[in-house]
């Protein structure tokens, strides 16, 4: 009977302690939908669960996760207590094929390295030998002739030999050596290919019954991102405009993305979602002196997170500017793709699995091709830029959730540049910029004898005179749009006046004159302005030209 006891307890005792010991299970990456800034991954595990409560380990997720966004799909009768998650630093790093390649080509590198050094050295001890046993016959007796020049000959050739050998085992050396530098810069640059530590979920589960369930995993990492960037097609003029719209997506989350399926999201998981409130603002007396210093110090806070803009030179400050953008309006073609929208966002669902490793490297995925009419028209500004811009003027671009992003420009088949698309602008019509032509010659020169300085009493006139002369290499007639400037002053102290517009089109409150010009094949044009400014001559204009 004691031993029938003895049996039952350790019997027990082996399944209570089978029953709490954490039991581990891998997941298999199902989807993922990048964000801007983040990502949320999607992941499935088949568990084996026995009555009651228990730990288990779920393995194969990202290096780093927001905890508060783990959500764990269960069936009805498995109750989850908590979660935690945790880094796995003992598993082997995961080596891409192309860095197991070069690794295994280093050593083996290494290894004939290390051969050619050790015959180097035993040519070299022979070397050392030869030269310290170079007596030749007793103390007392000598060495006839014969025998002397014998051994002579054998010493010349041997060390001969040796010194040859010696020399062309350093080259070997050499050449190993630099191999052996070139694979180490290559496993350098492949090292990003390692997917490095991943991560773990840790569940405290309790379950009503035994057996098999499956288990749907998401969380958010902050290790991965996407951008969009576009590719900009033309064949001329004439034909419509092609838009490829693509992203760019970077992760390193220490998981190898292979055949998920992929979303692309422009919404932003990480922002509060939750709406502001207001409460009471009282008043109360104080420092003037500290209130403006505050205030101050609020609005440099403001500006500072806000960005400063960059300061632009002189002649670059055209009241006026041309706002780079982009509208999508047509068959959308290329890869499948499904476009979702919401009143806060929009996604982007690639039917087609996806491989994307684990290397921070930009993965190209193309969401969009559109083919739409366009109105092409060239503009210059010669004051900042000598060079005609080949414009094209793209409308109902509301429409679609474009992201400001890079553009490739391929006007003619022929690369020529790159463009920026901003889609945020405030018209109804945006201006994609496809690049240079330089078949239209602009100049823009000061006219020398109608430009001086004049002193009339205590006051300063300065005349400024400038021609602009254009040429149309093309073979067809172009539509130009011109753009320069005169100053504008709030200064009461100064006077300006236009003397000449050159037939432009003004706009006094900035001072920006236009012209539309059609300019015919291998015409040629020429166009003058001339404005004064006058002034207290004991002042100085720092930025007049």
């Amino acid at each position: 009977m004691k031993t029938i006891y003895l049996i039952l307890l350790t019997t027990f005792s082996i399944v209570y302690s089978y029953a709490q010991s954490p039991r581990s299970f891998n997941s298999q990456l199902e989807s993922v939908t990048v964000y801007s800034f983040g990502a949320e991954l999607n992941h499935k595990v088949k568990v084996s669960l026995p009555v009651g409560t228990s730990e288990i380990i779920l393995n194969n997720m990202a290096n780093a996760i927001d905890e508060s966004s783990i959500q764990v799909g269960v069936p009805s009768n498995v109750t989850i207590l908590s979660t935690s998650f945790s880094r796995d630093f003992l598993k082997n790093e995961n080596k891409s094929p192309a860095y197991i390649k070069v690794e295994d080509s280093l050593q083996i590198v290494k290894r004939e390295l290390n051969k050619v050094q050790n015959k180097r050295v035993v040519e070299e001890n022979l070397l050392v030998l030869l030269d310290k046993n170079q007596a030749i016959g007793g103390v007392n007796t000598g060495v006839n002739v014969a025998e002397l020049m014998k051994v002579a000959d054998y010493y010349k050739s041997k060390q001969l030999e040796l010194r040859n050998n010696i020399y062309s085992l350093k080259e070997a050396e050499e050449v190993q050596q630099k191999r052996i530098a070139r694979m180490q810069q290559q496993l350098q640059e492949l090292s990003h290919d390692k997917t490095g530590t991943t991560g773990q979920i840790i569940l405290q589960v309790m379950a009503t019954a035994a057996g098999t369930a499956d288990f749907n995993v998401s969380y958010l990492s902050p290790n991965a991102a996407w951008i969009a960037f576009y590719d900009l097609r033309a064949e001329n003029t004439s034909s419509p405009l092609k838009i490829v719209y693509k992203a760019n997506v970077t992760q390193s989350t220490g998981l190898d993305w292979k055949k998920v399926k992929l979303s692309l999201s422009t919404g932003n998981p990480s922002q509060n979602g939750t709406a502001p409130l207001l409460s009471a603002w009282f008043l109360q007396f104080g420092d003037p002196q500290y209130a403006y210093l505050n205030k101050k110090q609020v609005y440099q806070n403001r500006i500072q997170s806000m960005g400063a803009p960059a300061p632009m030179k002189a002649e670059a400050k055209l009241s006026e500017v041309v706002v780079l953008g982009s509208a999508l309006q047509g068959q959308a073609g290329g890869i499948a793709m499904t476009q979702n929208e919401n009143m806060l966002n929009a996604s982007f669902d690639i039917e087609i699995p996806y491989d994307i490793a684990s290397n921070s490297k930009p993965h190209s995925v193309t969401l969009k091709e559109f083919s739409q009419p366009a109105n092409f028209k060239y503009y210059s500004v010669p004051k900042v830029d000598g060079d005609a811009f080949l414009m094209a003027e793209i409308t109902n671009y509301d429409k679609l959730n474009l992201l400001p992003g890079e553009a490739n420009i391929i006007f003619e088949n022929s690369y020529v540049g790159k463009s920026f698309i901003n889609p945020n602008a405030t018209t109804d019509t945006l201006n994609l910029s496809m690049g240079r032509d330089k078949k239209i010659t602009i100049k823009r020169e000061k006219v020398a004898e109608q430009t001086g300085t004049k002193f009339i009493g205590n006051s300063k006139k300065q005349t400024f005179t400038y021609e602009i002369r254009l040429r149309n290499g093309k073979k067809e007639a172009v539509d130009l749009m011109l753009k320069d400037q005169y100053p504008v002053s709030t200064d009461k102290d100064m006077e300006i006046e236009l003397l000449n517009a050159g037939g432009a089109t003004v706009n006094k409150e900035t001072g920006v004159l236009t012209w539309k010009l059609n300019l015919k094949p291998g015409a040629t044009e020429t166009i003058r302005i001339s404005y004064s400014v006058k002034y207290p001559k004991d002042k100085n204009i720092l930025n007049l030209f």
